[in-house]
């Protein structure tokens, strides 16, 4: 009976995602159709299927959905405002007409910025800033939400709140993890910038590809000297040099509240003095406003969604003048419709992850064995640990597709579960971790399922299955370079 549900699910499982994969069935109706069936083969009733994985599951991402309601308020007051599109005319005036230059800085900023963020509501954040820049000098929709995903996926590496899970659930140490997280970044960030060069070029614009070789092998060995020169300084010098960026960043924490606080304070007194004015320019003020939500969040650590109302307040104050509510409530409602199909998918994502994790609480506490699911899955995946350096990289490089769509290797379905077995199993810890490392590459950046890419597709009206296509191979390739480096170093 087992074998047969096995390979039932399986089957299910990669008809649906090919379908999706080949867009001969959209996401919006093959998600919640892959959450109905996965839980009845595992044998879960269907009464329990409809209350917890489909009912409970569409509130699973409540948060993310949430916080995208208010992130597109805010873009479209923006837009309606005119301080979206001046904030794009100033953007490329100062950026050039070196869309290959942009890119990269564009990318180096998102990567930078993602080492310490996290979430959807900070990604839209620095979105609104980040893809209309781009956007203005020539770049690709496409290449745009590309480059995004890049810099996102390689500032997720080097974001030490992610290490956590290789240290807590695999015992690993910072110096086990740090090397190898350094490799995939370098692996990441040259592929990173093989595919913006492709697609700049794609998009029509003429590059000098000699010069580029040249700039990037620059770059990149500046930055791998002053790694090395740091790692090479006493322990006392690091320390010192910590304390010092601690202590610059206080006080940067500091001045920027201050001056937060005096944006608001000026909006204040210029709507009472000239509050029956209508003022067609904008005010110098109004362009710090994608950026009072960003400062927030990142110095502040303001929950996303009180940081977008900050946001939508200051926004409304510092663009003030007659008609201003009318507008406001306006840009309220159509922030809302516009991204209502992304949050449908992320509705379907919910259900998804229930389907295949487990509804949590409202299932152990009743059934102490676990979730079905996950339990029939389990025994499959123990069969496969592979014993040698070879295998290891063709097995799950070769497997890296299965990140895709919540499947056995996204860390955001089982992956996590799956790396426990292959730890009990007697899998060398760090093996694991360049594993999830690597795979999930496939999923940070072309995952249809991610909220982030759904927001993104949404936001660059692209199809999130062509962003799929776009990425996968270059995220493939790069799975198995990773896996080849995991197996050099551990296996």
């Amino acid at each position: 009976m087992e074998i047969f549900q096995i390979i039932l699910f399986i089957t299910v499982f990669l008809v649906i995602a090919l379908a999706m994969f080949f867009r001969k069935i959209p996401a919006v109706i093959a998600l919640p159709l892959m959450a109905f069936i996965i839980p009845l083969i595992g044998g879960v009733s269907l009464t329990d299927t409809i209350q917890l994985v489909v009912g409970e599951g569409s509130l699973k991402l409540h948060n993310a959905y949430t916080v995208a309601l208010f992130g597109s308020m805010l873009s479209i007051l923006l837009q309606k405002t005119g301080v979206a599109e001046n904030f794009i005319k100033i953007g490329a005036e100062l950026a050039g007409d070196n869309p290959w230059i942009i890119a990269v800085i564009m990318l180096s900023l998102i990567t930078m910025l993602f080492t310490t963020l996290g979430g959807l509501g900070a990604i839209i954040m620095v979105a609104t800033i980040v893809l209309p820049i781009m956007s203005s000098v020539g770049i690709g929709p496409m290449t745009v939400v590309g480059v995004f995903l890049f810099g996102l996926s390689m500032g997720g590496i080097l974001n030490a709140g992610n290490w956590a899970v290789y240290v807590d659930v695999m015992g690993l140490t910072l110096d086990q993890i740090r090397p190898f997280a350094l490799i995939m970044f370098g692996l990441t960030f040259i592929t990173s910038l093989v595919y913006l060069t492709v697609q700049i070029y794609r998009d029509g614009h003429e590059l000098n590809f000699t010069r580029i070789i040249i700039v990037s092998s620059i770059v990149f060995t500046i930055l791998l000297v002053l790694y090395i020169m740091y790692s090479l300084l006493p322990i006392e010098t690091q320390q010192m040099l910590k304390s010092w960026i601690n202590f610059t960043g206080l006080i940067l924490k500091y001045m920027i509240g201050t001056g937060i606080s005096l944006l608001f304070i000026i909006n204040i007194i210029r709507i009472f003095i000239r509050k029956k004015q209508e003022l067609a320019a904008i005010h110098w003020t109004a362009y710090f406003t994608p950026l009072i939500p960003l400062f927030l969040i990142l110095i502040f650590s303001m929950n996303f969604i009180a940081a977008f109302i900050c946001g939508l307040v200051y926004g409304f104050m510092s663009t003030y003048r007659k008609g201003s509510l009318n507008m406001f409530i306006q840009s309220v409602f159509e922030g809302g419709a516009v991204v209502m199909p992304a949050v449908v998918l992320m509705l379907g994502i919910g259900m998804l992850l229930n389907a295949i994790i487990g509804p949590g609480e409202s299932w152990s506490r009743f059934h102490a064995e676990g979730w079905p699911v996950l339990n029939l899955l389990r025994p499959v995946m123990m069969e496969i640990v592979p014993e040698h350096a070879i295998s290891y990289v063709v097995i799950f490089g070769l497997a890296a597709p299965l990140a895709l769509y919540r499947g056995p290797l996204n860390v955001w379905g089982m992956g996590y579960g799956l790396a426990a077995v292959f730890l009990a199993s007697g899998m060398n810890a760090g093996a694991i971790m360049g594993l999830l490392l690597a795979v999930g590459q496939v999923q940070g950046i072309s995952d249809p399922t991610n909220t982030h890419n759904v927001w993104l597709a949404n936001e660059m009206q692209q199809n999130v299955q062509k962003i799929l296509w776009n990425t996968i191979p270059y995220t493939w390739s790069l799975a198995f370079l990773g896996l080849f480096f995991s197996a050099l170093i551990f296996m």
